[in-house]
C-alpha cells in the first residue's frame, strides 16, 4: 500500500519527490538525535538495574516521539518559506503545489522512512540465530510487525495532514491531538507480545485519523460515496 501511494501520487512529480526525500531526511535526523541521547543515558546508567533500564526505554520512546513531532514542525516552517519563494518566482503569482499537498507528501516521507527502519530491524532479526517461538513465544512476531509497520506509515501520512492544517490555521489542539495519538501508538508497543493490545488501538486510531484528515482536506460523505460507486 505504501509503495502504491508513492507510485500513483508522488512518483510522477519531481517537486513532490524532493519534498518526500526532504521529509524522510528530517525524520531520520530526529531518529539519530533521539538514539544518541538514549544511548548516552543507557551508558551512563547501571545496566544491572532492570527497573531503571525499563524506565530509560520508556523515556527513549516518548522522547523520540516528541522529537519527531518537533522536526515535523520545523519541516512545516521550511516548506512554508519554500512556498513563499515559489510564489515570488512564478509568473502567475501562484505556487505549483498547495500546502495540503505538501502536508500529504511530507507525511508519506516521514512514514516511508519510519517503515524502512522498522523493516530493517525485522530483517536483521530474521537472519538469526534462533527460531521465532521456539521457547513458546508467539510465532506471529514478523506478521504482526509487518502490520504495525504498515499502520505507522499510514498514520504518519494522516498525521502530516492534521499537523500542517493545525499549524496553518493556528489550531494548536490539532497539533496536540497528533502528538497524543503518536504517543499512544508508540506506548501501545509496550503491550507486546500481547499483540492485540498494540494492533487494535493503532488501527482504530488510524481509521479515526484517516477520517479526520479526509474531512480537513475538503472531503465529504457524498464525495466518498461517489468514489466507492465509481460515479
Amino acid at each position: 500500500p505504501a509503495f502504491g501511494l508513492f507510485l500513483f501520487t508522488i512518483a510522477r512529480d519531481p517537486l513532490r519527490i524532493i519534498i518526500l526525500i526532504a521529509g524522510a531526511f528530517f525524520w531520520l535526523v530526529s531518529l539519530l538525535l533521539s538514539s544518541l541521547i538514549w544511548f548516552i543515558a543507557v551508558k551512563a546508567s547501571d545496566p544491572r538495574d532492570e527497573r531503571l533500564q525499563k524506565g530509560l526505554l520508556i523515556f527513549g520512546v516518548m522522547f523520540s516521539v516528541l522529537l519527531q513531532e518537533a522536526f515535523r514542525f520545523l519541516y512545516y516552517k521550511l516548506l512554508r518559506k519554500a512556498i513563499e519563494g515559489l510564489v515570488a518566482l512564478s509568473e502567475d503569482g501562484c505556487s505549483p503545489i498547495s500546502i495540503q499537498q505538501m502536508a500529504y507528501v511530507a507525511g508519506v516521507g516521514f512514514g516511508l522512512m519510519s517503515g524502512a527502519f522498522s523493516m530493517i530491524n525485522l530483517l536483521a532479526d530474521a537472519l538469526g540465530p534462533g527460531t521465532v517461538g521456539i521457547h513458546g513465544d508467539s510465532q506471529l512476531y514478523f506478521l504482526t510487525s509487518a502490520f504495525m509497520t504498515m499502520v505507522l506509515i499510514f498514520l504518519h501520512t494522516f498525521w502530516g495532514i492534521l499537523f500542517f492544517h493545525g499549524c496553518e490555521h493556528r489550531r494548536w489542539w490539532e497539533i496536540a491531538a497528533v502528538v497524543v495519538m503518536h504517543l499512544t501508538v508508540s506506548g501501545s508497543s509496550f503491550c507486546n507480545p500481547l499483540y492485540v493490545g498494540s494492533l487494535v488501538p493503532s488501527y482504530l486510531l488510524m481509521a479515526a485519523a484517516a477520517a479526520w484528515a479526509y474531512l480537513l482536506s475538503g472531503g465529504s460523505a457524498q464525495n466518498l460515496r461517489r468514489f466507492l460507486l465509481c460515479k
